[in-house]
C-alpha cells in the first residue's frame, strides 16, 4: 500500500497529516503545478452532474472546496463537503465565508469510507482527486452508493497514467522531478509531492476504476480522458 509517510501509522492517518501539513499552500501549488488546468477539470465534472439536477450535493475529500464552489453553478439547495483533515477543512471555511456562500455550503471533519450520513440521503456526489487517497477504495465507492438517492449520480476526477507514449515520457518527467521539486520548496513536507506521482502510478485507472463502481453497485458508467489521458473523469449512477 502507497502512504505518505510510512510510518506505523494508518494510511487514512498519514494522509491526514499530510494534508494539514501543506494545507496553507495548497491551493497556490495546486494552481500553480497544474498551470491553472486543474480549474477546467474541475468545470468539466460539475457539468457532468447538470443532468440529474440535484439540490443536495456530497462533495467526498473536498479538500479546500475547491470542487464545492464551483458546484453552485448548479444552483443546489445544500453542498456538504466531508474530509478527514481539520486543516484543509478550516482552508476551505474561509473561502466560503468570504464568498458569502456558508448557507449553502458546509464542511464536515469526516472518514470517506464511514460516511456519517443516513442512505439515500444526496442526489449527486463527487470527489476531485481524493479517491486515490482512501485507505480502501471498495469500501469507499461502497459508501458513496450507499448515501446517494436512487437515480442520483458520481462523478468521481482523478490522475491518470497516459498511453501515448510521447505524452507519457512527458509526464512521468514532469510527475517524478518538476513537480516534487517544486512541491518541497513550497509546502515545506519533503514526501507530500513525491507521495502523489507515486499514489497515482498505482491507482487502478481506466477500465479497471469502472469495475470498481461496477461493484459497488452503479449502472451506466463512463470513463472519459482529460487532456491527453493526465487526468480522467469516471461516472455513475445508481441503480
Amino acid at each position: 500500500m502507497i502512504k505518505p509517510y510510512y510510518s506505523e501509522g494508518s494510511k487514512k492517518d498519514e494522509v491526514a497529516q499530510m494534508f494539514n501539513n501543506i494545507a496553507h499552500r495548497y491551493d497556490f501549488l495546486n494552481h500553480f503545478l497544474s498551470l491553472g488546468i486543474d480549474k477546467i477539470w474541475r468545470k468539466i465534472t460539475i457539468r457532468e452532474l447538470k443532468a440529474v439536477q440535484p439540490k443536495k450535493i456530497l462533495d467526498i475529500a473536498t479538500g479546500t472546496g475547491d470542487l464545492a464552489l464551483a458546484a453552485l453553478v448548479l444552483r443546489p439547495e445544500q453542498i456538504v463537503g466531508i474530509d478527514i483533515s481539520e486543516g484543509m477543512l478550516a482552508k476551505g471555511r474561509e473561502k466560503i465565508e468570504k464568498a458569502g456562500k456558508s448557507h449553502i455550503i458546509r464542511f464536515e471533519q469526516g472518514d470517506s469510507e464511514q460516511i456519517h450520513f443516513p442512505d439515500n440521503t444526496f442526489d449527486a456526489a463527487m470527489v476531485a482527486f481524493g479517491v486515490r487517497n482512501f485507505e480502501n477504495l471498495q469500501q469507499g465507492l461502497n459508501e458513496i452508493n450507499r448515501v446517494l438517492a436512487p437515480g442520483g449520480k458520481v462523478a468521481v476526477l482523478e490522475f491518470s497514467k497516459p498511453r501515448n507514449s510521447f505524452i507519457k515520457l512527458i509526464y512521468n518527467f514532469y510527475f517524478l522531478h518538476i513537480l516534487p521539486f517544486w512541491g518541497r520548496l513550497f509546502s515545506k513536507d519533503s514526501r507530500a509531492y513525491t507521495y502523489l506521482p507515486e499514489s497515482v502510478n498505482a491507482f487502478p485507472d481506466g477500465e479497471k476504476f469502472l469495475q470498481h463502481l461496477d461493484k459497488a453497485g452503479f449502472t451506466n458508467m463512463k470513463a472519459r480522458q482529460l487532456t491527453f489521458g493526465i487526468a480522467s473523469l469516471y461516472t455513475g449512477i445508481k441503480k
